[in-house]
């Protein structure tokens, strides 16, 4: 209980270029409603070629809305608007943290700073160089009582971070090789940087060997565009945070379902120790097999060994009512049928457009798919998207890989105005019933995180969220339909279970033509 009451409430923000009013009025929109926040951090250029609304907080006529703490210039012709390398406060509420150090927070936040971008051996006020770095490194090793960084805060990217991770649609153009190795060296929590304009968010990387004994913390990397930009990118992050120093080593090491391996390789030759050191390419990515190699750079590709699936479904143990091809399917349900899959109307629908997407042939989950099944699945998920948003509505896909023997791709349509409230009553309901659901990024793929035969529950959600549960033992049957039925969704709490919503063959009948009708114009399979 007492770790509850120690978390933090933190903002992020990326390059402010001098939009202090965009920033501000953002970040009062967001406290109004989930309250305040305790502190702002902002990585990037803080100030632009435009200062004209900085004159304002300065002489006090508006006043800055939160504590915050921003990095130093990038650029020589910025400098006169910084103190100097030791830091200070700019204006009320708003301090420069200098250009390199360790900064504890007073409820215990700790974090490190390095201002600047790469300068090699060259070390200036808008330039760091490897003293610098190592300088930093030392300081944080030396200083007594630091259990370990929560936050460590750069302009500039580090160099390589996307290896084993979240695909990059573009690579920075100023990323840092010594930006890499010092967060290889003091391993932080979250790492933050800016200046390259574009959002991204690496799925966490561990700071440990597998199978090494010994298991350490994971770091998450996260990128942030410009205040304000027009492509509507992710610039400001807000999350809660425990302070590591009041955190149980068990809480600390938890390993989340997507972790990867370390995409930084120590540059030391001779000696010392090796067990940051970027792992070997056919290393686990996930504890559950040896087949389950690291995830590299294009591992979705077709083409390489860990992406061979089999062309031929397996035979069925016994009868199965989805298998098109079997007697026991209720074949006045189906709406749609393509090469390798095919859509039927779900029974005991929660509402006359709830689809069932599955595989004409035997295939027991997404996981051991061919990849033409898959394909096929992503060409009926794009044409439901089109088809729902038509309507208004916005689409959610969710799998249960448990006690059920055929993949079964439930897809429920919701009011495109409830869409923003999928994650919240996903994650309400996981806790309510005890289960650990997680966020995997949105690239990532199932067969990445979870090999064959392991059971699990998996959702894409209309704002482009991936829920992901490993199942170990029990899980309640009905989840996915008690997400859906929700007030704060389809408002249908009667319809959890799918046996009080069942119809008779003749309204099925009726509503399956329906909805063929309707679907036509965006199946691609119809004549």
């Amino acid at each position: 209980m007492e770790e509850l009451n120690r978390k933090l409430k933190v903002f992020v923000s990326g390059d402010v270029l001098g939009k202090f009013n965009s920033l501000f009025n953002r970040i009062n929109s967001v406290q109004a409603k989930m309250g305040k926040f305790d502190i702002l951090f902002c990585v990037g250029d803080f100030f632009g070629s435009d200062m004209s609304q900085w004159q304002a907080y300065k002489n006090g006529e508006k006043k800055v809305p939160i504590t915050t703490y921003i990095l130093g210039c990038n650029k020589d012709e910025d400098a006169h608007l910084f103190l100097d390398d030791d830091g200070g406060e700019l204006c009320e509420n708003v301090t420069y943290l200098g250009k390199s150090g360790l900064f504890t927070s007073t409820s215990g936040l700790t974090v490190a700073y390095l201002s600047g971008t790469d300068g090699g051996d060259k070390s200036d006020f808008s330039h760091f160089s490897k003293d610098d770095v190592q300088a930093l490194t030392n300081t944080i090793a030396s200083t007594p009582n630091v259990k370990g960084i929560d936050l460590l805060l750069t302009s500039v990217w580090p160099e390589g971070v996307s290896l084993y991770g979240t695909e990059l649609n573009r690579q920075p153009s100023n990323a840092s090789a010594l930006v890499s190795q010092l967060a290889l060296a003091v391993k932080p929590r979250y790492h933050f940087s800016a200046i390259e304009g574009v959002s991204y968010e690496r799925n966490p990387y561990r700071n440990h060997k597998l199978l090494s004994g010994r298991t350490s913390h994971v770091s998450r990397f996260v990128a942030l565009a410009k205040a304000g930009n027009t492509e509507k990118l992710k610039y400001l992050y807000a999350f809660n945070i425990t302070p590591l120093k009041h955190i149980d080593s068990e809480e600390l090491n938890k390993q989340p379902v997507d972790t990867t391996e370390c995409p930084y390789t120590d540059s030391k030759k001779n000696g010392g120790d090796d067990s940051t050191s970027a792992p070997e390419r056919n290393a686990f990515f996930y504890g559950d097999s040896p087949a389950q190699g690291a995830r590299k750079r294009g591992a979705h590709d077709a083409g390489g060994p860990d992406n061979k699936r089999r062309s031929a479904p397996p035979k069925p143990q016994g009868p199965c009512w989805f298998c098109l091809g079997s007697p026991e399917v209720e074949k006045h349900l189906v709406v749609s049928v393509g090469t390798s899959v095919y859509l039927a109307l779900a029974k005991g629908g929660l509402n006359r457009h709830h689809i069932l997407i599955l595989p004409i042939g035997h295939f027991q989950s997404q996981i051991t798919c061919s990849e033409e099944v898959l394909e096929e699945i992503a060409k009926y998920k794009a044409a439901l998207k089109k088809f729902f948003k038509q309507q208004g509505k916005s689409v959610v896909f969710f799998e249960r890989n448990f006690k059920s023997s055929h993949t079964q791709i439930q897809t429920v349509a919701i009011p495109k105005e409830q869409a923003e409230k999928c994650m919240s009553v996903f994650m309400n309901t996981a806790q309510e019933l005890g289960l650990d659901l997680v966020e995997i990024p949105e690239r990532s793929e199932l067969k990445e995180i979870i090999s064959p035969g392991k059971t699990y529950f998996y959702a894409e959600l209309p704002t482009g969220e991936k829920l992901f549960h490993r199942i170990q033992k029990n899980f309640p049957i009905q989840f996915g339909r008690e997400v859906m039925a929700d007030e704060a969704l389809l408002n249908q709490p009667h319809s959890v279970d799918w046996r009080s919503c069942t119809l008779g063959l003749e309204q099925e009948t009726k509503l399956a033509k329906q909805f063929q009708k309707e679907f036509k114009e965006f199946d691609f399979n119809a004549l």
